[in-house]
């Protein structure tokens, strides 16, 4: 690559051309509607680079920070949300481990170069029955010479098909008084696990995110990323990184999917006609107050996860507030952009709920961010509880 492509990038140039972004907007509905992963759009972004954006640029990377990274992947996410969702899962542990990098933690070196060269890393966080993610695990983490073995099952692992190394985590209950939960990446090649299809979901269809079973899969040290308490004593920089850079990468794909469905709906307001208007549908007060409801729940959106990005980026310290920001700008960004998204299927009608309509992956697809982690229920708890100086791992006592 040209050097003065190179300092362009990092001066905040881009890597998504107009062109690609709308190659990927084609794409996006034949994906959905064929409920298949996004393997054009994949070979495009890591053929130009894209997926080590945030890899030091000593070490073969753009050297982007979160705030450079979430507008690429609002803009990703404004063409192609399941995509850029999918792609988040490989940035967020880049990110993170980036960022430990430039601080002076160089422990996990080899991941920045291996994602340099082309590794592609997904993530194992996700289980059944587990509402608090990452700081607890059902999956089971047993201490062996050399190493640790993982048992249990994860499941939305994005990128099942193209990832090389699975970040995944698990509970070691070895000291009843004190479980730990252990980090790590397991390499493909690693034996003990295997991908059950079955991916036929509501929306983000193109993510492909696999159940993946883990059946006592060893894991050697070099591939232990941390051992930290289970909960929120464990939120070391490595953990709150992770809650950082995929939390803020998640709030701008759906936020950047709703901006989507906002323009989508300007214009086609513009050309609807109703035999009870004179003129087109843009003209009709209701709709007029209903647009300004979706421009209206998005205004803040932006400058909230600009801002919290900028922080994230520059260092700022918000000390043990920092995972209830994350948290809370996450809710924000994903509320507003479903109630902006739900509103514009209101206003397309019956057309709407047809699949060339456009508004009907879009609606389905935004669905999904409020229940993706962290869900409402967990970020009250936490922002509630952060407020009241209360600790998070702190249980409900009645009476």
């Amino acid at each position: 690559m040209a050097v003065t492509h190179h300092a362009n990038l990092q001066a905040g140039g881009t890597l998504l051309s107009d062109d690609l972004l709308a190659r990927f907007a084609e794409r996006a509905p034949r994906y959905d509607s064929e409920n298949r992963f996004f393997a054009e759009d994949f070979d495009e972004l890591r053929e130009i680079g894209y997926l080590r954006g945030p890899v030091p640029v000593e070490l073969g990377g753009f050297g982007w920070t979160m705030t450079q990274m979430a507008r690429e992947q609002r803009r990703l996410g404004y063409h192609a949300a399941a995509t850029a969702l999918a792609v988040n899962m490989h940035i967020y542990w880049v990110g993170l481990v980036a960022d430990l990098w430039r601080a002076g933690d160089r422990s996990l070196e080899w991941l920045l170069t291996a994602a340099a060269s082309g590794e592609v890393f997904a993530a194992g966080h996700a289980e059944s029955g587990n509402d608090v993610p990452v700081l607890l695990s059902t999956t089971k983490a047993e201490r062996v010479e050399g190493g640790y073995r993982f048992t249990g099952r994860k499941a939305f692992g994005s990128l099942s098909p193209v990832w090389t190394s699975l970040g995944l985590h698990g509970m070691d209950t070895a000291d009843p008084s004190a479980p730990k939960i252990v980090h790590a990446f397991m390499p493909r090649d690693t034996e003990g696990f295997h991908i059950e299809t079955g991916w036929d979901v509501l929306g983000m269809r193109a993510t492909a995110s696999e159940d993946t079973i883990l059946d006592g899969v060893f894991v050697p040290d070099r591939f232990i990323a941390r051992v930290v308490p289970a909960g929120a004593a464990g939120i070391d920089p490595f953990v709150l990184g992770v809650f950082a850079w995929a939390l803020i990468g998640f709030a701008n794909i759906y936020y950047g999917l709703a901006q989507r469905a906002l323009d989508l709906t300007v214009e086609s307001v513009k050309k609807k006609h109703s035999l009870a208007v004179s003129r087109t549908m843009a003209y009709h007060p209701e709709v007029q107050h209903r647009l300004a409801e979706m421009a209206l729940a998005l205004e803040p959106v932006a400058p909230l996860l600009d801002r919290i990005a900028e922080d994230w980026s520059t260092g700022v310290s918000h000390g043990a507030a920092w995972p209830a920001r994350i948290f809370a700008a996450k809710y924000v960004a994903v509320e507003n952009s479903w109630r902006a998204v739900d509103i514009a299927l209101d206003i397309a009608g019956g057309f709407g709920i047809f699949r060339r309509s456009g508004i009907e992956r879009l609606f389905r697809d935004a669905r999904l961010g409020r229940i993706h982690p962290a869900n409402s229920m967990l970020t009250h708890e936490l922002v509630g509880k952060t407020l009241l100086g209360i600790s998070p791992d702190e249980a409900p006592r009645w009476g």
